[in-house]
């Protein structure tokens, strides 16, 4: 009977024994542990939520859930800041560019605008010279400036005077009658009587220069007057 009483406390106590000693756990579920903590305080970042929200920081037991939960937490931080400066580099690097477009834009419509007004103003001057530098003719074997053109030479002047960068060649020309070298002496005093008479309206002697062709270019060839009055010519050219 005493051995029976005996028994019974000897039972009890193995049996508190064992539920006190649990097995130790083992590295595979140490490590789903940890990552379930870390998953845990990934979220909990996203939601909004504190690292000093850690769940795992009273619990002994298992430090590793603890360390877990922050290094999720930690790892969802860094990596919203790594993609916030991503975010921030890749503005900056947009408005950079569009900054960048404008102002090439813009350049491209300076260089635009530049040369439109610089064709236009060519084709104007184009177009004035065009106008203003007709052809004079001379008497035979003259070199006097004749009264009809008169008003010529000063629409190259006035010509002149409008575009002070233009500079002019004036040409003196000759009809086929008589030796290279008499025509080629008559053409340059034709040349500088047209010159001269251009000094007397005010404009610089400097902003022309003169050549002879003699006979040399004629723009008719028939051998009568008809011709030979429109081969006895003075010429002006832009340079």
């Amino acid at each position: 009977m005493r051995y029976g009483t005996y028994l019974v406390p000897a039972a009890i106590v193995i049996t508190l024994g064992s539920l006190a000693c649990k097995p130790p756990k083992t590295a595979e579920q140490i490590k789903q542990e940890t990552q379930a903590a870390f998953n845990e305080g990934a979220q909990a970042f996203k939601d909004g939520k504190a690292r000093t929200a850690n769940p795992y920081l009273a619990d002994k037991d298992n430090p590793h859930k603890m360390q877990g939960w922050n290094d999720g937490w930690d790892a969802a931080k860094a990596e919203k800041e790594a993609a916030d400066k991503a975010a921030a580099n890749k503005a900056a690097a947009d408005r950079a560019a569009a900054d960048a477009k404008a102002a090439a834009d813009r350049a491209a419509a300076e260089e635009a605008a530049r040369k439109a007004a610089e064709a236009e103003k060519a084709a104007a001057f184009k177009k004035a010279a065009d106008a203003a530098l007709l052809t004079i003719h001379f008497d035979f074997d003259k070199a006097e400036i004749k009264e009809k053109d008169r008003a010529i030479l000063q629409g190259i002047a006035n010509f002149m005077k409008a575009f002070p960068m233009a500079k002019v060649e004036v040409e003196g020309h000759c009809d086929e009658r008589g030796t290279n070298e008499y025509n080629l002496a008559l053409g340059n005093k034709r040349a500088a009587a047209a010159l001269a008479y251009l000094k007397t309206l005010g404009v610089d002697e400097a902003r022309f220069t003169t050549i002879s062709y003699g006979k040399e270019k004629p723009i008719c060839a028939e051998a009568k007057e008809g011709c030979w009055s429109q081969n006895r010519r003075g010429e002006f050219k832009l340079k």
